[in-house]
């Protein structure tokens, strides 16, 4: 543990700003003799009480509860105070800069500070605390900062499923697995008279195969747990006036685009945080595609575009926006011909620059406006109607469908990228552990370190195995005073 962990901590436990009720949390070792003279009095163990809080001189900064949870019963596993005082940002200011002035008096009994090294707290490191203390694990720790940052009720109730220990108890029961197929093969290392035979009568490759299975179930979970946490950037893209404000307005409910007939008129992105059946969703709309070189694009358009492409490059999911309205224009054969091939275009370009993997939906927008020939060649494509809703809920679906979202909401706990592939590299370490196994000449040391190098992996993600700088890029993340 290091130095700074020793130290005893305060900090505002609320969140900044004004409200009904502020707390100020102290944590620390031995903090009795702060907690008496900061309250007047000593406290009843993990009973509220309601008392003035004062300042050095006595004067009274404010009224509230006061209650004192000794360790280890406590959050940090600390000595822990909390003052819950009026929730204005002065009143609470005062009070901490009260605990810290407090912490430094001369305690007259025993000629030394009541609460030496009393610092304010860093980002999370009351959570780190409650990790290092035993309280709960790495996952559950992530799991507190989830809850808080939760954007949608499918992701707050899967991140309280993961801080009540839902995935860390899959974890455990794959390191149990794991832990007793080791002890099998470094049982046959020992005693190598054994050998083979020994893995065999204790169906080493059966257990193997059953962790296998247990992985890539929990594997998947974890996959849409992550998927649910971070949310899925969506890009909408295509040309002017092809509806893509209107598609946003018509996706968040709500009017955050201007819509006009005019072309050009998002000249900068527009995004919105919307959510489909729990899962969460940042809609960007962008600037129309075009040839910048175009007589009537000026610069502020040709930063708009240049904009619109970086928020594509970036994108999870890209709808392509077309216009049936102009796949056929009468009037002007030439102007429809002249759109298409500018999509083609923009299709051509998007395909080049895109990685692989991103999906990209095309969208037929304007059902309601389009002739039957037109219709007809939209059907390699999702039709819709950003103006009456027509196709809405079709789009919805296939959104879901390309960013891998299947897991029922009620089945989810919140996952981090880092636990994906922490489970994906205990993946790629167990196929090869199996690859021995199904070696005529087992090489039983390299099963026995692939099995150890699994072990290690599956450790990370509930902090068995965690290195310093892992915890502090983590705990660094979170709101003061948590």
């Amino acid at each position: 543990m290091l130095a700074r962990h020793h130290d005893p901590i305060a900090a505002v436990a609320t969140a900044p700003g004004r409200g009904a009720v502020g707390i100020v949390r102290v944590s620390g070792k031995h903090i009795a003799a702060l907690v008496e003279a900061l309250c007047g009095r000593a406290l009843t163990p993990r009973q509220a009480t309601y008392l003035p809080f004062r300042d050095a001189e006595g004067k009274p900064i404010d009224q509230g509860l006061a209650i004192y949870f000794p360790a280890p019963h406590s959050y940090t596993g600390e000595d822990v105070l909390e003052l819950q005082a009026h929730g204005g940002p002065v009143v609470l200011q005062l009070l901490l800069a009260r605990c810290l002035e407090a912490a430094g008096t001369i305690d007259g009994k025993t000629g030394q500070p009541l609460l030496a090294g009393l610092r304010p707290a860093n980002p999370g490191e009351f959570t780190e605390r409650a990790f290092l203390n035993d309280k709960i694990d790495l996952a559950q720790a992530e799991a507190i900062a989830d809850l808080i940052d939760a954007s949608t009720e499918t992701a707050a109730r899967s991140a309280a499923r993961s801080l009540s220990g839902e995935f860390s108890k899959e974890i455990h029961a794959l390191l149990d697995q794991l832990v007793h197929l080791r002890m099998l093969v470094e049982a046959t290392l020992d005693f190598p008279e054994e050998d083979i035979d020994f893995l065999q009568r204790a169906d080493a490759q059966g257990q193997l195969d059953r962790l296998q299975q247990t992985l890539a179930a929990v594997l998947q979970r974890a996959q849409q747990g992550a998927i649910l946490r971070e949310g899925i950037k969506v890009v909408i893209a295509g040309q002017p006036n092809a509806g893509k404000s209107s598609l946003l307005n018509a996706l968040a409910g709500a009017e955050l685009a201007i819509v006009t007939p005019v072309a050009g008129t998002t000249r900068d992105k527009v995004s919105e945080l919307i959510q489909i059946e729990g899962m969460p969703l940042h809609v960007v709309d962008t600037a129309g595609l075009r040839d910048s070189l175009l007589p009537e694009v000026d610069e502020v358009e040709k930063i708009g575009i240049a904009r619109a492409w970086a928020e594509i490059h970036s994108a999870d999911a890209v709808l392509f926006l077309h216009d049936l309205s102009r796949q056929q224009t009468p009037d002007d054969p030439q102007v429809a011909i002249n759109y298409i091939a500018a999509d083609a275009d923009i299709a051509r370009v998007i395909a080049e620059k895109l990685p692989k993997n991103t999906p990209v939906i095309d969208v037929w927008n304007k059902s309601d406006m389009a002739g039957p020939s037109a219709l007809d060649k939209a059907h390699a494509g999702l039709l819709i109607s950003a103006k009456t809703g027509a196709g809405l809920p079709q789009l919805r679906a296939q959104l879901l469908q390309v960013v891998g979202w299947q897991a029922a909401p009620e089945g989810v706990f919140m996952a981090r990228e880092r636990h994906v592939a922490a489970l994906r590299e205990v993946a790629a370490r167990l196929e090869l552990a199996a690859s021995q196994l199904r070696a005529s000449v087992p090489a039983l040391d390299l099963l026995a370190e692939d099995l150890r190098q699994a072990q290690n992996a599956l450790g990370q993600i509930t902090g068995q195995f965690t290195a310093d700088d892992l915890l502090g890029e983590i705990f660094s993340r979170f709101c003061i005073g948590k």
